[in-house]
Order: C-alpha cells, then structure tokens, then sequence
C-alpha cells in the first residue's frame, strides 16, 4: 500500500485506567491513569493513533478541545506531519508554543506518523529509516514513595516481569536515611548487579540537592533524575560539574529549542525527552540530533511504543523507560524478554485499541 493521505477528521477520547500499583512521588499520588485516545481519519481509509498521558484529569477537556481545533484547520488537506508539525506551531504562538499548545500538537503528530506509516505498510521504526529489533529498557512500573519494607518484594517482581536487569526508583524521601534504606531494599530484592536509575521528581530545592546528590554519590546508582524544578537550567548545570553521579534531565523540555538550551548549558550528562513536550515524533527527530551532536546518550520518557520505533533511528540511543499503562485499551501490548522491549512487525506504531475496553474505562 502506499501514496498520499487527506486528513478527514480527528477524534479524541479520554479514559481513566486502571494502574496495577499506585503512583507515589513528589507530584503526587495517582490511583488512575488518565489518558487521551487520538484517531486520525483519512479519506483513504487508513486511521492512524496515539495517546497522551497529561497527568491530569481536569486537563483533559482542554487538551481535547485544541486536538479537535487544530485538526478541523486541515480537513481536506494533505497529510504531511513535518508540514503539519510547523503550522500547528506557528497557529499557537501567540499563546506560547509551551504547556497544553504543545502537548496537543504532539498527540497529532504521534497519529498522523502511525497513519502515514500505515499507509507505506512499514513499521514506524523502518519508515524513519531504522530497523525493527530489541531496545534495552528499564522497568518504570514501581519503587514509589511507599513504605521501604515494600521494596525489596516490589524490586524482584519488577525485574521478573520481563527480564529486567535496570529499574527506577524514587527517592527524596524526608531524611537520608531513609534514601539509603530504599537503595538497600531495592538491591536486596533484584540484585546487587541491578542498575538503578532513581528519580527525585524534582522534589528537592537546590540547596537540600547538593546535600542529598552528594551524599549519594558513591552508592553506584545509574543516574540521579530531576532533583529540581526542572527549569533551573543554571542549578542543573551545578549539579552537573560537582557529582561524579550523572545527572538525567529532559522529559519537561518543551519542544527542541529547550532541549538545546539544556545541552548548551551543560545542564545534563544525559536526556530523556518525553514524546507529549517534545513535540511528538517531529519534535524527537529535530532535538535528538542537537543532542547527538553533543554526545550526549538519549533515553525515553512514557510512550514506550512510539519510542521503541523512535530508539531504533536515534543515533545516541540509551534506555527506554518501560511501563504498561497504556496496556488496558492495547489489543495487543508490546513484549518484553530479557530486559528489552521487542517492537512487532505490524505497519505504524502498532497499536489499535481494544474498543470494549476503552468503552468500559471511558469517561
């Protein structure tokens, strides 16, 4: 199959998922997932999709009511994402190109790359010039701020889940102490030889950051992510110089340019920009070359099915972050074997939606 594409429509649906273990961290706790299902409608017949997870559920409607606005500015038209990438942008700026302007720009974006992969029946990953093939992962679906005498337990059954040799662990808890009890617990459940990529979900001041990253610095952990507001490029930039650790950053950059002015601050050692800021699969392909260009290695943020196919074309690729949460409304979720994320053999992304499902978790 192949040739051109005219979009018809744009449907956006919101759902509240289940999640398997409840999300704790410093942004807060989450019991559910809200989520936004994008279809992209050609005359052709071919749909593509996406999803965005916008954390909040009071925020769904608006994000809705702008995918739905931009979308009916193009019926008619020719479906060419780069081109519908710029003018997207270009009809928000008067609001700012960041917050929800971006994140609904990047929900289209997502869907009309399925489509047009759909329609050259490719993978996303081959359409982009990548092959398709196993992409190293970590396991993101636990070690929240919960009771540390849960760790251990909660660590071995994430790393049996799929083979997983790397989690993510929260920490920032009140004391250090109790940090460095999280770590122990963490170790003894998946092993001694688990790398541990830990998040502090911007928890921490920048002052209370230099105590606690430094403190923490010979515990051998992966990476130290978001210890701070996540725009204080200049803190980041201190942390950056003093710890041997290296600092992660990027899944709250805002389209390309911010994820420029990281790497041209020496914010980071690393960067994991996530597909909902970043600006879907247009924005990853203009910002992961600033970073290679830098030798900077990059990682994922949610999404892990477009960002399998995405690692796959990423020169500096590094880790995928690996959760289910989308799985409830997936006919059929991506799998994972030996620590890696294994993307199908299926033209788009790879994804279609179990209807009943996403009528049963509508709201």
């Amino acid at each position: 199959m192949g040739g051109s594409l005219t979009l018809q429509s744009i449907d956006a649906r919101a759902v509240l998922l289940p999640l398997r273990r409840p999300i704790v961290s410093k942004v807060g706790r989450f019991d559910d997932w809200p989520m936004i299902l994008i279809d992209v409608y050609t005359r052709e017949g071919i749909v593509g999709h996406s999803y965005l997870e916008p954390y909040l559920k009071d925020a769904l409607g608006c994000i809705i009511a702008l995918i739905q606005a931009l979308g009916a500015a193009h019926v008619g038209k020719p479906i060419a994402p780069l081109d519908a990438f710029q003018s997207n942008r270009w009809s928000q700026n008067l609001i700012g190109y960041e917050g929800v302007a971006m994140i609904a720009i990047s929900g289209i974006d997502m869907a009309i790359w399925d489509a047009l992969a759909k329609t050259a029946g490719l993978p996303l990953t081959r359409l982009l010039g990548g092959t398709v093939g196993p992409v190293p992962a970590y396991n993101s679906n636990g070690l929240w701020l919960t009771d540390v005498s849960t760790l251990a337990k909660e660590a071995a059954e994430l790393s049996a889940e799929g083979g997983f040799a790397a989690l993510k662990l929260r920490l920032g808890r009140d004391v250090l102490a109790a940090d460095l009890a999280a770590i122990r617990e963490a170790r003894q459940g998946a092993g001694d030889s688990v790398k541990l990529m830990v998040d502090f979900n911007q928890g921490l001041s920048l002052g209370d950051a230099l105590q606690r990253c430094h403190a923490l610095d010979e515990q051998g952990l992966y990476w130290l992510e978001e210890p701070i507001a996540y725009d204080n490029l200049a803190g980041y930039a201190q942390l950056t110089r003093e710890l041997k650790t290296p600092v992660q950053l990027g899944e709250n950059f805002f389209g390309p340019r911010e994820l420029y002015k990281a790497v041209h601050s020496g914010a980071s050692d690393y960067v994991m920009p996530d597909l909902m800021r970043i600006g879907g699969v247009s924005g990853w392909l203009r910002a992961v070359p600033i970073a290679a260009v830098a030798g900077i290695q990059v990682s994922t943020h949610l999404y892990p099915e477009f960002a399998a196919h995405l690692m796959r074309a990423t020169e500096t690729a590094h880790w995928l972050e690996w959760q289910d949460w989308a799985d409830p409304v997936v006919q059929e979720p991506f799998a994972v074997r030996d620590g890696k994320i294994e993307i199908p053999e299926r033209p788009g992304a790879g994804i279609e939606w179990d209807e009943a499902a996403v009528k049963r978790y509508a709201i």
